[in-house]
């Protein structure tokens, strides 16, 4: 091994030919220059060519066809959005309707009760009043026709002490003038 490391020879096996001399790396020989050059200049045009005739038209209308897309769900959800909302708008103004409303209705149907309550009110007072003022007209016959009995009652009765008292029964007349004299006072 110590032979290989000093030796010139055992180094350069691999870069050498069979003659025994060195031979140039491919693309730098001289004599296939020109040939290589025309190579790479055709693969440059073929692929170049490939490139912008195949694959970037087809990348292209790919990213055409995303931008689209894109600005299509944009364009929806904002139209979505601006019918959501105006879908709320109208809600709520409906809802605000339908709550003055129902305000409106209850105050109409207050106003209605109120209304209908103080009509049987009056209605009740009256009829209440025409009830008193017969009950007093009764009250008042009741009371003229039980004084008109208390008179003959108490004369009666006065009629009926003096005789028992005095054995002797006044006349109806003379009764009646004390029972009248004591009743105005």
């Amino acid at each position: 091994m110590a032979e290989s490391h000093g030796n010139a020879k055992g180094s350069t096996a691999h870069t050498e030919a069979d003659g025994g001399h060195k031979a140039p790396f491919p693309p730098f020989q001289k004599d296939t220059f020109a040939s290589q050059l025309v190579s790479l200049l055709i693969a440059f045009v073929a692929l170049y060519l490939i490139v912008s005739r195949i694959a970037l038209p087809r990348v292209g209308s790919l990213l055409d066809e995303r931008q689209s897309k894109i600005e299509g769900d944009l364009a929806a959800a904002q139209k979505l959005k601006d019918e959501s909302d105006a879908a709320l708008k109208a809600y709520e103004s409906e809802l605000a309707a339908a709550r003055s409303r129902a305000q409106a209705i209850g105050a109409e149907t207050r106003e209605k009760l109120n209304a209908a309550s103080e009509a049987e009110r009056k209605t009740l007072e009256e009829r209440l009043s025409v009830k008193l003022a017969e009950a007093e007209k009764t009250i008042a016959a009741t009371r003229e026709a039980a004084m008109k009995n208390v008179r003959s009652i108490a004369s009666d009765a006065a009629i009926a002490i003096v005789q028992r008292l005095t054995g002797v029964a006044p006349d109806r007349r003379s009764a009646n003038k004390a029972v009248d004299a004591t009743l105005k006072g």
